[in-house]
């Protein structure tokens, strides 16, 4: 299928796929006759991975990493299942810092509640923060 057709069936964009292939996440087309790149079916499942890879978090050179641990013919779920551990992690220590934003923003607030506006003096940009 021709790179438009492609892009309409996962739901992107042709200059995407041109990346992706840039990138190494898809293999290079064979190309027709006329040159234009001629997808298999094969594409369709490798850019849906991609797609549940980004969504779950992964970086691209990570979801590249994947790939071509597949393509050499072993399975890569024991990386898959390090790199989503350490995904957590990450998400963990981001909304303990989230939390502790929000408790920052809240003290904030709180004191801009019950002052007045007239608190703030020429010489400040705004006694709030």
């Amino acid at each position: 299928m021709r790179i438009g057709e492609l892009a309409e069936t996962v739901g992107t964009t042709a200059k995407t796929l041109r990346f992706y292939e840039a990138q190494g996440l898809l293999p290079q087309a064979e190309r027709t006759t006329v040159g234009y790149r001629d997808y298999t079916h094969d594409s369709i499942q490798r850019i849906d991975f991609i797609h549940r890879g980004k969504a779950a978090g992964l970086t691209l050179a990570q979801i590249r990493t994947i790939l071509e641990i597949r393509d050499q013919g072993q399975a890569p779920c024991g990386h898959v299942r390090e790199l989503l551990a350490e995904r957590l992690t990450e998400i963990d220590r981001q909304i303990e810092q989230l939390q502790e934003l929000r408790g920052s923003l809240a003290s904030l607030h709180d004191h801009a509640v019950h002052c007045s506006t007239n608190a703030c003096s020429s010489d400040e940009v705004c006694s709030f923060l």
